[in-house]
């Protein structure tokens, strides 16, 4: 594996994606929007950061970067009744949003298959559609992961069809894996959902064996564990198993604001040290979720640490710079703005959107969601 120094790799891809940009031709506005972006920017907010360090809520959201914001944190139960955890209401969240033109959806999971065989969906929905009435929310993002079953597949389509008809002006999305496909009809989900959000990243964690890359943006055939991505397991990828069904425009490309912390792997596609002594040969406790901000970002080319970019995938990863152990992958400002860009410009998707706002923030500043922003207002520049 030929390792890149992150700099000059930066400018590759920068001058890569400009050229790119230029080539592309105009594309229509979503008219969902409610900012002026030519395409969507979407991000999610779970009520919890609120209570971070530091703490992170609607204060700090750039609204003004936006075009919907989904609030995360409300679930529900097999009988269809809704729990609303203490503290997830943030009315500042609602109306400094739509003083910016932004819409905020209802991000809701939840026990799906509970609801499917206890026959409690119009409970479901009557629940649902109240709450949205009564704290003034623009409508729904469904995230149930997965649907697997020809009875699920039927399930979400009826459920995305009773919000549709409770109320024509909602706002209707769903999160959908590329691995999960099957459960997903989107020929018939396309009828009553605006948009899908695909969630491309979480190819590495602790249930591989291997210090893969969390979301690459082109497939690297090196890594020796594709079965942990595959289907779809780069932006590339991923675009085209949903492109052959759906139209660009009702798709959005996703984006983590978080990578994976591997303890005993010191290289790109290394091997966890630990894996073989673990029943189920995976990494399993010894690699851990990390945001951006600070862990990832306070550690890029200082503290022992050194960023190389993978040269095929175009995002980057850490290695200690003694090779003792030590792994982490991620995405910066670079391979977030070309993600971005390549998803809105190349493949002419209706746009972008993120987990989550919070995990960029380190009291002053969010540079992920600026490259994302920079990337989504770049055509012509």
């Amino acid at each position: 594996m030929r390792f890149f120094s992150r700099f000059p790799v930066r400018l590759l891809v920068l001058a890569v994606l400009a050229g790119a940009l230029h080539s592309q031709p105009s594309q229509a506005q979503d008219p969902t929007a409610g900012q002026q972006l030519p395409k969507r920017l979407v991000g999610d907010y779970g009520y919890w950061t609120r209570f971070s360090d530091p703490p992170y809520s609607a204060a700090q959201i750039p609204f003004n970067k936006l075009t919907h914001v989904n609030h995360a944190g409300v679930s529900f139960n097999a009988d269809g009744t809704l729990f609303v955890p203490g503290g997830f209401l943030e009315p500042e969240l609602i109306t400094g949003a739509h003083a910016r033109g932004v819409k905020v959806l209802l991000l809701i999971g939840g026990n799906f298959r509970g609801v499917e065989y206890n026959g409690s969906l119009p409970t479901l929905v009557e629940q649902l559609t109240a709450f949205a009435t009564n704290h003034h929310y623009d409508g729904f993002d469904i995230d149930w992961e997965y649907p697997e079953t020809t009875r699920d597949r039927q399930f979400l389509v009826e459920l995305m069809a009773r919000l549709r008809d409770a109320n024509s002006d909602y706002v209707l999305s769903i999160d959908v894996a590329p691995w999960g496909g099957y459960g997903y009809d989107v020929i018939l989900l396309q009828k009553t959902t605006d948009y899908f959000n695909i969630m491309m990243y979480d190819c590495a964690g602790p249930w591989t064996a291997v210090g893969e890359l969390n979301s690459p943006i082109f497939w690297d055939p090196n890594d020796p564990a594709p079965w942990e991505c595959q289907p779809g397991g780069s932006v590339q990828e991923a675009a085209k198993i949903f492109l052959k069904d759906v139209p660009p425009l009702q798709l959005n490309m996703g984006t983590p604001f978080y990578g994976y912390y591997y303890a005993t792997v010191n290289r790109l596609f290394g091997f966890c040290s630990n894996s073989l002594l673990n029943s189920d040969q995976d990494c399993d406790k010894t690699v851990v979720s990390e945001n951006y901000a600070p862990f990832i970002k306070n550690r890029i080319n200082q503290d022992g640490w050194q960023t190389f970019y993978d040269p095929i995938a175009l995002v980057p990863y850490m290695v200690k710079t003694d090779g003792s152990d030590g792994y982490i992958t991620y995405d910066d400002e670079s391979s977030t703005y070309l993600r971005v860009g390549y998803s809105d410009w190349v493949l002419g998707l209706g746009g972008t959107f993120l987990w989550s706002l919070d995990a960029d923030y380190d009291g002053h500043s969010q540079d992920l969601l600026d490259a994302m922003y920079q990337a989504t207002t770049s055509q012509g520049k």
